[in-house]
Order: C-alpha cells, then structure tokens, then sequence
C-alpha cells in the first residue's frame, strides 16, 4: 500500500474516528443521565488514562509501524492469543459501532427531512427514533462511505477533512454563543469529579467517556500508509487534545443552556435540541447537519482501520488471503473493505428487533466501552512489557511508555471490571432490553467468545506463523 497520508491526513482520521460531534450529539445526554452536572469532569477523568495509554500506542508504533497495531503488539509481546482476541474484539466492537451508526445517521437524516417539513414519504411517516426507519436510510449512506474508502486514502481524508472543518465551526460556534447566552447558574464543581455522586457513577461515566475519546488510534492502523510513522503517533495524540477541548467546551455549554433533565431526557437527539433553544430555523438546522456529517466520516473512519487490521492478520495467516487482496489500480484492501461493510449491513438489519434509536445507542455504547477499556489496556501492558528496560536507561521515555501506560491500564480495568459487576448484580433475569444488565454483559461476552473459535482454527487449522512465533522475527526494543 503506498505512502500517501502526512500529519493532516492522520489527524483527520483520527479526529473522524473519535467522531466529537457524534459523541457530543448523542453521548453527553447518555452520560448527564448517569454524573448529574458533572460533564467536564468526567471528560476530564477519562482523558487521563486514554492520554497515558496513548504514550504506548506512541512509542510502539515508533517501534513497529504496523498495520494490525494492537493486534501485532499485543501478539508479539504478550502472546499470540490475546494479540488475536485483541484484534478480534477492537474488529467486532467497531462493526457494532457501524451498524448502530448507521442508525444514527439515518435518524439525522430523517430529521432533517422532518426541518424540512417533508414528514411522510409514500404515505408512511418518517419517525426519528424508528430503528427500521433510520437503518434502511443510513445503510445507503454506509455502502457510499465503503466505495470511497476503496478509492484510496487520499481521496477518504480530503473528505474527511472538509466535513471535520464544518463540524468543528458549528460546534465551535453554537457552543461559544451558549456559555454565554445559557440561564444556567455556572459552578466550578461541574469539573470537580469528587462530587460526583457515587462510584457506580464514576465507573458508568467513565466508560462512557473513554468510548467518547475511542477511535483515536485507528491512525495507527494506518502508519504503513503514512509516510513518516511519528507522524500517526502526532496525529494521534493531536485528535486525543482537540477531543478534549471540544468535550469540555460542549459539557460546560449544553449545562449553561439545558437543565440537567432535559438533557437527560433528550439522548440522542441532544444536540438537536441544543441546538433548537440558541436559534430560530433555519440556522437551528447546522447541529443537526454537523451530527450528520460527523456520523458519515466515523463510518467511513471506522471501516478504513477495520479493513487494514483483518489486512494484517490475513497477511500472517490467522485470517484467509482473501483479506490481503489489494484492488489493481488504488492499491486498497478493497474487497476486505467491503466484506466488513456487508458483516455491518448485516448485523445493522439485526439490531432492528431494538425498538428506539435510543435504546439500541445504550446497548451498543456501553458493551463497546466495556470492550475498548479492555484492549487499550492489553495494549498498554504490552508496552510496559516491551519497553520496561527504558527504566534503567531513560527515565523519562520509561515514564511515557511504562508507567503511564500501566497505570491507564490500571483504571481502565478497575473502572471496566467494576461496571461489569453492577451490570450482573443489577438484575436476576435476562431481557432484549437495554437497561437489563444481563443483556448488555451477554453482548460483551459474545464479542470475545466468539473470538476463541476463530483462533484456535488459525492456531491449529491454518497452523499460522503469527502462533507459531515465526512472523515478523522478534520486534526490537528502541
């Protein structure tokens, strides 16, 4: 695959991947729900961890440019088993994300007809909130964003960039006017996480939050594309701040604008309805297109990694050759792209036995948190694992890829294993529901077990060189 991406292009994956917007639109209701007036400072909480595991992805992607990243990492340096099942779940965990963002683009899209005053299209009414509805016209929208994606990554981050630049403008923008034009009494203790009601709070919140800064690293899945591999550790890190910035200023504005149950109560229509109370139509329509947009780049984002990592594990014999195919003329893992797109349609066409747009975004986000603080933490570990000599040798690099990425690790599980058990302890029953704990821990059960087959076929079927400890040759230490 050619070179072709520089520091701009990465951040621009990155920052598409983490999809602020999306997060902001549809999350910041979903956590308001569980930390009260506490926005930024959950936002804040979770930087910390994300922010020091970000140092290892750094420093191993300096090592080892590769486009399994995590995958090849973990595999290499801890063991081939939980290298597959990181790969497995990082894999499983965005298509969910795909398919309930299909969704969500579809609901946005459905909305703006609805500002348009176009409600009812042969005779049936357009509903917002019909999971049926919005998946049929967001995957239109999914099978577009694949097509691109084949062309090339040139041409995918020139999109993404010029969706990125309206987005941040109006988020920016109706943001900044709401600190100032809310009625909201402001208070510091909005960024003070000690006051944060419970623990049960904190964990919940947390996890929430971390999948809000999620997709950061998915420019690492990229290096081999870019042409200098610091550049995709910049750009990550880059995307990680800018997050930051964007979740604190949206926090601080929604809670000067809405009171705390109507932005509970409005979910995934959060920044909609923010939207609606600054300005009249037909300037209340941009959040909405902003969200729109943001959803389109975080899924065409998320299939350009998704397709590179099962490129990496095809090309060391854990997955068929079929995901190795590059396209003649773009040099594209083309049909892996659209073979991962099809998995999307399909299971976007299952989640719809969920009734609401708002149930079907709680189940996915928190199974997939579950599962993004596990495998930023795996990854974690693996650097501290490879790099621990820094510690003797460079005290501070050592610091940057040992000891921050452990103790990101350190919160990601205590917070993760923590949620996992109010989940189990919640109820005495399984329901489809998305607020029935057992349902949501099934879902995150499925995502890893359902690796262990797939593996032990690779291990023992296809008697791969990445368990045989044959690929690659031994990663060096620097």
């Amino acid at each position: 695959m050619p070179r072709s991406l520089g520091l701009l292009d990465g951040a621009a994956i990155a920052a598409s991947s983490t999809a602020a917007t999306s997060s902001i639109g549809i999350g910041l209701g979903l956590m308001a729900g569980v930390v009260g007036l506490h926005l930024p400072a959950i936002m804040l909480l979770a930087f910390l961890p994300v922010l020091a595991i970000a140092g290892g992805y750094g420093r191993l992607n300096r090592s080892e440019p590769d486009a399994g990243s995590s995958y090849s990492w973990v595999g290499r340096t801890l063991n081939p088993w939980l290298g597959f099942l990181t790969g497995w779940v990082n894999t499983v965990g965005t298509v969910v994300f795909m398919a309930y963002t299909t969704t969500v683009t579809g609901s946005s899209i459905v909305q703006l007809l609805d500002e348009a005053h176009l409600r009812s299209v042969a005779g049936l009414r357009l509903d917002a909130d019909s999971t049926v509805q919005c998946t049929l016209i967001g995957l239109v929208v999914l099978v577009a964003a694949a097509l691109v994606a084949v062309r090339g990554l040139g041409l995918a981050a020139r999109l993404q960039k010029a969706l990125l630049v309206f987005e941040y403008a109006v988020l920016l923008g109706f943001c900044g006017y709401g600190l100032f034009a809310g009625d909201q009494p402001f208070s510091l203790d909005w960024f003070n996480p000690l006051t944060i009601p419970s623990f049960d709070a904190v964990a919940q919140g947390m996890v929430l939050a971390v999948f809000c800064y999620w997709g950061f690293e998915s420019v690492f899945s990229v290096s081999e594309e870019v042409h200098d591999p610091r550049d995709a550790s910049r750009a990550g890190t880059l995307a990680l701040v800018v997050m930051l910035l964007l979740f604190l200023l949206a926090g601080t504005a929604f809670q000067r604008v809405l009171p705390i149950d109507e932005l509970a109560d409005n979910g995934a229509h959060g920044l909609t309805y923010f939207g609606a109370r600054l300005a009249d139509q037909p300037l209340a329509a941009l959040p909405l297109i902003a969200l729109m947009f943001s959803a389109v780049a975080s899924l065409q984002s998320s299939v350009i990694p998704t397709a590179r990592g099962l490129f990496a594990m095809g090309r060391d014999g854990v997955l068929g050759p079929v995901w190795t195919k590059l396209h003649p003329k773009h040099r594209t893992p083309a049909i892996g792209t659209l073979l991962i797109t099809a998995v999307a349609v399909a299971l976007a066409l299952c989640s719809i036995v969920i009734p609401t747009v708002n149930d079907l975004i709680s189940a996915a986000v928190n199974a997939i948190g579950i599962i993004v603080a596990l495998y930023y933490a795996l990854t974690a570990v693996a650097a501290a694992v490879r790099f621990r000599h820094l510690l003797r040798t460079d005290l501070m690099e050592g610091l940057r890829a040992v000891v921050g990425p452990l103790l990101g690790a350190a919160v990601l599980l205590v917070v993760g294993g923590y949620l996992t058990w109010s989940f189990y302890d919640s109820t005495d029953h399984f329901e489809l529901s998305a607020d029935n704990g057992w349902f949501e821990l099934t879902v995150v059960v499925l995502m890893i077990v359902t690796g262990l087959p797939a593996a032990a076929w690779a291990r023992w079927g296809r008697r791969s060189a990445y368990f045989l400890g044959e690929a690659a040759g031994t990663p060096e230490k620097a």
